[in-house]
C-alpha cells in the first residue's frame, strides 16, 4: 500500500511538469540589430544574401523608453525575412537616430559574449557567394568549407562572411 501511495504522489507531483509545455504563438524567433549604416545593411542582406524587404514599422521615443529599449530614442525599424507567412524568420534592422553605438569585437565567435552570428541555409552556395561579390564581400579564412557528414549531409559547405558591421554570417549549403 506504501508503495501504491508513493507511486501516486510521485506521479501526481510529475504531471504539472510533464503537461506543461511553453506555449508559443510562432516557432521561429525575431533578431533586431542595431547597425552603423542602415542602408548599406539593407543592401547587404537583401541583394547580397537574399532577405525580402518588407513594411517596416517606429516605435515612438515614450514607448522604447518604458519598454527599456532605449533612453528616450525613437526607433526607425527595417523588416527583412527569409520564407513566407507568419513564421518566417525575420532580421529587424536599425539605425538610431543621434548615437553612435560601439562596436564590439567581431574578429571570433569567442571574442566577447552576446549573440555572435547568423546561420542561414542557402540552396546554392556559390549564386550567394556571386551576390555577395557583387557588393565587394568576400569570404573570410578558407571559406567555404566542406563540412564532414557527422554533421551535414554530404557536399553541404559552410562559408563565412562578415556584414558591413564585421557581424559574422554563416552560409550553409551545397556548391552546384
Amino acid at each position: 500500500m506504501n508503495r501504491v501511495f508513493a507511486a501516486l504522489v510521485a506521479s501526481s507531483l510529475a504531471l504539472p511538469c510533464m503537461a506543461e509545455e511553453p506555449a508559443f504563438t510562432r516557432s521561429t524567433i525575431d533578431l533586431g540589430c542595431v547597425v552603423s549604416d542602415l542602408d548599406t545593411s539593407v543592401r547587404f542582406y537583401t541583394e547580397g544574401i537574399g532577405f525580402k524587404e518588407l513594411k517596416g514599422f517606429e516605435v515612438p521615443a515614450a514607448l522604447a523608453t518604458d519598454a527599456g529599449l532605449t533612453d528616450g530614442k525613437p526607433l526607425a525599424i527595417r523588416v527583412l525575412v527569409l520564407g513566407e507567412g507568419e513564421s518566417a524568420t525575420k532580421l529587424k534592422l536599425m539605425q538610431v537616430a543621434g548615437t553612435t553605438p560601439r562596436t564590439g569585437d567581431t574578429e571570433f565567435i569567442h571574442s566577447h559574449t552576446g549573440f555572435r552570428y547568423l546561420s542561414i541555409f542557402v540552396a546554392d552556395t556559390d549564386a550567394a557567394l556571386a551576390r555577395l561579390a557583387k557588393l565587394g564581400v568576400k569570404p573570410i579564412a578558407k571559406s567555404p568549407v566542406a563540412l564532414p557528414a557527422s554533421l551535414a549531409p554530404a557536399g553541404t559547405h559552410l562559408t563565412c562572411v562578415r556584414d558591413p558591421d564585421g557581424n559574422l554570417v554563416e552560409l550553409i549549403g551545397p556548391r552546384k
